[in-house]
């Protein structure tokens, strides 16, 4: 870790072709650049990334989609076909890869039934009905940062056509048996690794119905006060071909990528911190668009076979994710992973060969979310990306807090202050700090200078034609998400 390398990662000549260029723009699919670290990302992460296995990502698919069905109102009592089997069989997988960890203690990996009674809603509940989510806890092993909670998130129920039918065959292979397998993987790897906060990965039901499981978590985590600091949603996340021919330009392209869903102005925002947010210019960068960008440089540091392609919008028209369920109630660093392009024929369906009409000529379409279609090799690469953006959020120092750009006065320069992060977030882990700076017009960061172990710095650039922000990193070289400098009087 160069500590006292008082340096641009990005040159300046670079800088200016990036910005005149766009940068790496929220619609391409190349990796980030500019404030990704010159140096090796940390060994360990890099050592977990390497463990995940496409093989079991292959298997699992295969296992929940053989299931029958998995909606939420279907049979509980079978040990073959219905939610109940499904959710029982997650919960042997999850213990497995406790077991097999080793962990003992306050360290140890538990198993957890999170269970709801829905009432019927007169919409896709037609009756009362228990929605249990399958949690796996990994607490993390240092004291000061256990109860900071970082989750990845994936539903585990399907629906077929007809979205009250709890009797027909919906496989969901990839919507959504492709993030309740990447869950799996996640937990069989990150488990046998250094976590210093606590990771939980939650495979929930009752999304296809109104993302109930989601919701009575996220409001009940609420009451009880609990520190969700981040949440990666998997939802259709193994299918990258999608409506296009496998081998085409179309496929070729959507399997380097995964699009990151990221909401901008914080919903739960009061009509102050929308004004203050509209007047300093950070319509961009709210907690979940500050996720998006974390996660994005984690891959491109990695040099990950699959990129983010992040969307500036919290889902896509007409859908939704559990991710939401979370920012509703009050957690607003949540984002949504999805494959580039979806396949509509696919999703939601009764499975069929029908004969349809296709630029004037019938043709038999295979309808239906079937395992067939599910790529393990590309789950294996967003596995991946999970793996490196959880032990990343998880092992990385807290953000500074209180970060502000000095305005005492009219100057063409910018001098930035911050504080440490709070006691409880252990501020003796950090080594020095980075101040990474965008234009106005970047989606993405594209800049960053280490100025060492100090809660100030002085840039000779335009407070008016940029945005700024400070992360903290460690010895190890793990570095926070970025907090934003806000615009102080002082």
């Amino acid at each position: 870790m160069k500590t006292n390398a008082k340096r641009w990662f990005l040159g300046a000549a670079a800088l200016a072709l990036a910005t005149a260029a766009g940068c790496a723009s929220s619609g391409g699919d190349g990796p980030l650049t500019g404030s990704v670290p010159s140096d090796a990302p940390p060994a360990e992460v890099r050592k977990a990334v390497r463990e995940v296995d496409a093989a079991r990502l292959r298997t699992h698919v295969d296992e929940l989609a053989g299931f029958g069905t998995r909606h939420t109102l279907s049979d509980t009592a079978s040990q073959d076909r219905g939610i109940g089997a499904a959710r029982g069989w997650i919960a042997r997988k999850f213990q497995e890869a406790s077991e097999e960890s080793e962990r003992m203690g306050e360290e140890g990996v538990r198993v957890l039934f999170d269970s709801h009674t829905v009432e019927p809603d007169g919409r896709r509940i037609t009756r009362a009905v228990e929605v249990v989510n399958v949690l796996c806890v990994i607490p993390g092993s240092n004291p000061a940062a256990r109860e900071r909670l970082y989750y990845a998130t994936a539903h585990y129920d399907s629906i077929c056509s007809e979205n009250t039918d709890a009797d027909c065959d919906a496989p969901g292979a990839n919507d959504n048996a492709s993030g309740t397998a990447a869950l799996i993987e996640l937990a069989r790897v990150l488990a046998m690794h250094k976590l210093d906060a606590t990771v939980v990965l939650m495979a929930t039901a009752g999304e296809e119905q109104g993302l109930y499981g989601a919701r009575r978590h996220a409001e009940r985590s609420r009451a009880e006060g609990r520190d969700v600091r981040a949440v990666l949603n998997n939802d259709t996340i193994g299918d990258p071909a999608g409506p296009f021919a496998k081998g085409g330009q179309e496929a070729a392209h959507s399997r380097r990528t995964v699009r990151v869903f990221s909401e901008g102005v914080p919903r739960n925002a009061t009509p102050e911190q929308i004004l203050a947010i509209h007047a300093a210019g950070m319509e961009n960068d709210g907690p979940a668009r500050t996720l998006a960008r974390f996660v994005g440089e984690v891959g491109a540091w990695h040099g990950l076979a699959v990129q983010p392609t992040l969307i500036y919008r919290n889902d896509r028209f007409l859908r939704g994710g559990d991710h939401t369920a979370f920012l509703e109630h009050g957690f607003p660093a949540a984002v949504r992973f999805t494959v580039l392009y979806e396949d509509y024929d696919r999703q939601h369906q009764n499975v069929r060969i029908e004969k349809v009409d296709r630029d004037g000529k019938m043709v038999d379409v295979q309808f239906g979310d079937l395992p067939s279609y599910v790529e393990e090799d590309y789950l294996a690469d967003v596995t991946r990306l999970n793996a490196a953006a959880l032990m990343h959020l998880a092992n990385a120092p807290a953000p500074p807090t209180n970060t502000r750009l000095s305005m005492s006065g009219l100057e063409n320069g910018t001098r930035l202050r911050w504080d440490a992060p709070d006691p409880a977030d252990n501020p003796e882990q950090i080594a020095g700090y980075e101040v990474v700076v965008r234009t106005t017009t970047s989606a993405v960061w594209q800049s960053a200078k280490d100025v060492g172990f100090t809660n100030e710095a002085t840039l000779d650039l335009s407070r008016d034609n940029w945005l700024f922000g400070v992360r903290a990193y460690d010895a190890d070289g793990y570095r926070s998400p970025v907090s934003f400098a806000v615009p102080v009087r002082e």
